[in-house]
């Protein structure tokens, strides 16, 4: 049963990139913002705008993602480099697990 959870965890994490990838870069550039910085107080915080910007980024489009938010091109790598610890975390965790 844990491998099994386990397995699907992987399988979200493999496929969520994926479907980031697959959806065209200006899907989250309308709407309302849902900080609670600008809801409350009407004033943007340093991570405004960073889900625009990294979805920009994936697709290349490094104009766009620095309109939206210049801290895009150091939270990406990071995002990146956390995404593959978990993924490799996850991977000997199953490995351990006897059939």
């Amino acid at each position: 049963m844990k491998k099994n959870i386990l397995l699907f965890y992987i399988v979200v994490l493999i496929l969520v990139p994926i479907i980031l990838l697959l959806l065209p870069a200006d899907i989250f550039d309308k709407g309302k913002s849902i900080c609670p910085s600008v809801l409350l107080f009407d004033v943007q915080c340093l991570g405004c705008g960073i889900t625009r910007a990294i979805q920009h980024l994936i697709h290349f489009d490094f104009a766009g993602a620095a309109a939206f938010n210049k801290l895009s091109f150091i939270v990406l790598p990071v995002l990146a480099f956390i995404w593959v610890k978990e993924l490799l975390r996850i991977y000997r965790k199953i490995k351990n697990i006897k059939a």
